[in-house]
């Protein structure tokens, strides 16, 4: 059995289905009561209370670990995995961030993984194109797309590429104790994917530059504060490492990572 908590979210429900399409027993944890796919054991639990989890383990072989961004800040993962190793879980797939091996996010919740007596692999993801449903609202309504850093490229990863690595390392022997950058194909700057969404709506959509502070301000509404801050310098003022594109997706897959064109298409009905 594998438990996949954020299960309703934009990595974790193509997770769930990538499971269920490979025949994998799968146990979905969500915060809220959701449907799950035919076959499929949803549980109602809160990362923040990891005792809640303990039924959902019960039996389980691996837990795939997605965290909110206040709990990435704040949360105690260290509980949750006492718990995890009560049940006996062998296996723990942990949804990391590309900033931690870049030190602008803590390791913290790496460490607490790492620690535990479990077999562990780690995700660290960059930008996902699923950050662009942040200008649905403005496309949608005036065409538009307000973004700081216009210019400035770094690499996005297409969700249900990260989904189908975690499959892979969830399901597959030989990825414990590995650490995997996940990338897109190319970098793409804010200005590049207005005109992506543009170009699948088949219409011009504009591009209007915010000021960092302007950006600071909008996102501090649904971010803590040092994720904010981390974020914007990744995105403002980007490494080398942070622009790079890494060969781990496709070497997981067997396939290039999915291009944010490819992404707006599919979401475009968000945007019209």
């Amino acid at each position: 059995m594998i438990v996949v908590t954020g299960a309703t979210g934009n990595v974790g429900g193509p997770l769930v289905q990538a499971l269920v399409n490979a025949g994998a027993p799968v146990t979905a944890v969500s915060r809220r009561a959701a449907e799950a796919p035919a076959g499929v054991r949803s549980v109602r639990a809160d990362l923040a209370e990891p005792e809640s989890l303990e039924p959902a383990l019960r039996g389980a072989d691996a837990l795939f670990v997605l965290t909110a961004p206040d709990f990435m800040v704040n949360g105690d993962l260290g509980q949750l995995m006492k718990v995890t190793r009560k049940a006996g879980v062998r296996r723990v797939v942990l949804l990391s961030s590309h900033g931690v091996g870049t030190k602008r996010h803590s390791s913290h919740l790496e460490d607490a993984v790492r620690q535990s007596d479990v077999e562990w692999t780690m995700l660290r993801p960059g930008n996902f194109d699923s950050n662009a449903l942040q200008w649905a609202d403005s496309v949608r309504g005036e065409r538009m797309v307000v973004a700081p850093f216009g210019d400035v490229a770094v690499p996005a990863i297409d969700p249900v590429d990260i989904a189908e690595v975690a499959a892979v390392a969830l399901r597959e022997p030989g990825h414990e104790g590995a650490i995997y950058t996940l990338t897109g194909p190319e970098p793409i700057s804010p200005r590049q994917q207005a005109a992506a969404i543009g170009d699948a709506l088949g219409e011009p959509v504009r591009f209007l530059e915010q000021s960092r502070e302007q950006a600071r301000t909008q996102m501090l509404g649904y971010m803590p504060e040092p994720v904010v801050e981390a974020t914007l310098d990744a995105l403002g003022t980007p490494t080398t490492a942070e622009r790079s594109v890494s060969p781990d997706v496709e070497r997981l897959l067997a396939r290039p990572p999915r291009p944010f064109a490819d992404w707006a298409a599919r979401h475009i009905a968000a945007f019209r």
